[in-house]
């Protein structure tokens, strides 16, 4: 090293020129030699890789042929599948409109149907309301009959002999004491026509120890009447049904404790098994 460097400092600046220029064209020419030999390997790789004109034209050819040849085939699969997918098309549509139809008809059968029924129904629905219409207003008429307030009429014309005196006494002629008078006595000539005070049923028809030949009628609202003192009860019999200002009986003179007084109606008015003053319910 130390002689070459020394060497190198003995050189003058020519020697150096030229020994520069020397190694300059060495590189250069390895360097062209490198690019020439790289070219040549770059034509005979073009030339290994081009085709001849005929080549390229026969294969263009070919090329056609075979394009032609798909194209055909292509365009017969197209045509075929044109003419597969109208002739599913055509079926389907027969189908549809087959379905169509069929569900138009179950639907006009089912809305005939629906309809028949809710006519059916409404017709049931207005007969039941109808009835129950019917029934609710005959029952309101029942209970209205029931519920109205009894006016009783007088069985007969007269003067009241004696008065209603339940939590009083009053003297009898017959018994001569006093006693309580649960009814009233209407005075009318023997074999006067005694009427019911009210529409009822006769209850019964009885000779009572006390107060002689008696009918009992029944009304509605747990109302009874009762006519005593009588002389006959032909017009009438057990179990039968009469009306207001019906005929029942005639006066009499059978009370064995009112015998002592002239010939009269006994009458009495009872509510709920027990007795009211008639004057208060009669017109």
């Amino acid at each position: 090293m130390g002689r070459n460097n020394r060497r190198m400092k003995e050189m003058s600046t020519s020697d150096k020129i030229i020994l520069y220029s020397t190694i300059g064209v060495i590189i250069l020419a390895i360097i062209i030699t490198g690019l020439f030999l790289y070219s040549k390997n770059l034509n005979d790789e073009v030339k290994n890789s081009t085709m001849s004109l005929e080549d390229m034209a026969n294969l263009t050819n070919n090329t056609s042929q075979e394009s032609e040849s798909a194209s055909t085939e292509i365009g017969k699969s197209v045509e075929e599948a044109e003419n597969e997918m109208n002739s599913t098309n055509s079926t389907n549509s027969m189908n549809s409109t087959n379905t169509s139809n069929s569900i138009n008809s179950n639907t006009t059968n089912t809305n005939n149907s629906v309809n028949n029924t809710s006519n059916s129904s409404t017709n049931n629905v207005n007969a039941t309301n109808s009835t129950n219409s019917s029934v609710a207003t005959a029952s309101e008429n029942q209970e209205s009959e029931i519920k109205k307030e009894l006016s009783f009429e007088r069985p007969v014309e007269g003067e009241i002999v004696r008065e209603y005196a339940k939590d009083s006494l009053i003297y009898s002629e017959t018994l001569q004491e006093w006693t309580t008078h649960t009814g009233i006595d209407i005075k009318a000539d023997k074999t006067t026509v005694v009427k019911a005070a009210e529409a009822g049923t006769i209850k019964s028809i009885k000779n009572d120890p006390r107060y002689g030949l008696t009918i009992v009628i029944e009304h509605d609202d747990q109302y009874q009447t009762i006519y005593s003192n009588l002389l006959t009860s032909e017009f009438v019999v057990e179990g039968e049904k009469v009306e207001r200002g019906q005929a029942i009986g005639t006066v009499g003179n059978t009370a064995v404790f009112e015998i002592a007084d002239e010939p009269h109606l006994h009458f009495e008015i009872w509510k709920d098994s027990l007795p009211v003053d008639p004057t208060t319910l009669m017109k």
